[in-house]
């Protein structure tokens, strides 16, 4: 059965990435969608990127909209954002960075 809103881990991660590049009042409208399907493989199930899966699914599944938006999608991105490197050292990369252009 095709999925509405995204299955998969890598495929949600990019959907939420574009949610958390909106401004914080507008970031989380539809972003639970996007976590109903996300999975984590089965060879990163107890890394950093199990426990950052985690974490970032209750942040979003947990927000109120409208209560602590901004603070709230901060937290998000950065967990994004270790979750990305976290992906990359499983991967066998050594050094990830994401770099510092803005």
């Amino acid at each position: 059965m095709e999925s509405r809103f995204g299955r998969g881990f890598v495929v949600n991660l990019v959907l939420l990435s574009k949610h958390f590049a909106l401004p914080p009042e507008q970031a989380f409208y539809g972003a639970s969608d996007h976590v109903t399907e996300m999975s984590v493989p089965p060879s990163l199930k107890g890394t950093d990127v199990s426990e950052l899966t985690e974490r970032l699914k209750k942040l979003i599944l947990w927000h109120k909209i409208g209560i602590n938006d901004k603070q709230d999608a901060e937290a998000a991105k950065k967990i994004i954002t270790k979750l990305v490197l976290a992906v990359d050292r499983e991967l066998g990369i050594e050094d990830p960075d994401m770099g510092s252009f803005d």
